[in-house]
């Protein structure tokens, strides 16, 4: 086999499976050489799977979807699923039980700008409760850790964000009022390549697709501490204790599924947030923008 060079987006937390494949070695246990790089966003890795300067990436099947809604001749398709629900949480100062998205329209709401899909899905949670997403009160321009930071000096009542952030604003008075995961099945992240790559590293993708139901079977039943022990060093300005916290929420909320097989009513879900959105005009159907075929074959059935 030769080398893959594979494309992280960015680093967070939620990616977990991802460098516990790499820092226990699964990849290298299969048979295949991978090596990472950080594209800086997932624009780029997109760009670099087309250029063919990457091999393969890891991101939000969005991608995917979006390209080949405004291309149908767009190569690019997603495998291999690892994070199946959404990972972003609402943040406020102080524990708030009786908190509902209702509540929204009535609070300064900082919104995450570094990346889509969050928005769109809570767009479309809005909306299905009857809530109008314009008529929030809402920031659109600073960061996650700036908004953060901004609740918890009191500049805004709530903010969206995803780990190590709700692990790090607990430890200074603020708390979870909100767990977007609770919706149940959404496409956050799997592989993606195009149909060319596919077919010609199709050995090399299918023993790395075989590293990841390994590492996803280990993170099932590791503890929160070893899991969050072994992907820290890629975390170096988060606590220890902020990474077990954050490791150990999205473990409960079942965040990871036990193996990498793509779920249909997570793409469904997806596609919904994304049509609401008014990001699709058309219906990319799952098979035109997931190929489970290599997943089957990779696990054997």
């Amino acid at each position: 086999m030769h080398p893959i060079t594979l494309n992280e987006p960015f680093r967070a937390v939620f990616y977990a499976p991802f460098y516990v494949a790499e820092a226990r070695g699964l990849f290298a246990a299969e048979g295949v050489e991978v090596r990472r790089l950080t594209a800086g966003d997932p624009t780029k890795a997109a760009e670099n799977l087309l250029s063919g300067a990457a091999d393969i990436a890891w991101s939000g099947p969005m991608r995917p979807m979006m390209l080949r809604d405004r291309d149908p001749a767009c190569p690019l398709r997603s495998f291999c699923a690892v994070v199946m629900k959404d990972p972003f949480l609402l943040i406020g100062r102080g524990p708030r039980p009786d908190f509902t998205l209702s509540d929204l329209p009535a609070l300064r709401f900082g919104s995450v700008s570094e990346v889509p899909t969050p928005w769109w899905c809570l767009q479309d949670d809005l909306r299905q409760a009857g809530i109008d997403p314009a008529a929030l009160n809402r920031v659109t321009d600073r960061s996650m850790a700036q908004n953060v930071a901004a609740v918890l000096g009191g500049e805004l009542d709530v903010a969206q964000a995803f780990e190590p952030h709700a692990a790090l604003a607990e430890a200074q008075g603020g708390a979870v009022w909100h767990r977007a995961a609770d919706r149940g099945p959404s496409a956050y992240t799997a592989f993606y390549a195009t149909e060319a790559r596919i077919a010609e590293r199709r050995t090399e993708f299918e023993a790395m697709i075989r590293a990841m139901a390994a590492s996803l079977r280990w993170m099932a039943a590791a503890s929160p501490a070893a899991i969050a022990a072994t992907i820290a060093p890629l975390f170096p300005d988060v606590p220890d204790t902020a990474l077990t916290t954050a490791i150990a929420r999205y473990r409960g909320l079942e965040l990871w599924p036990t193996d990498p097989h793509f779920p249909r009513a997570a793409f469904e879900q997806l596609r919904r947030a994304m049509t609401t959105a008014g990001i699709l005009t058309g219906a990319p159907s799952f098979e035109t923008c997931v190929d489970e075929a290599i997943v089957t074959r990779a696990l054997g059935g």
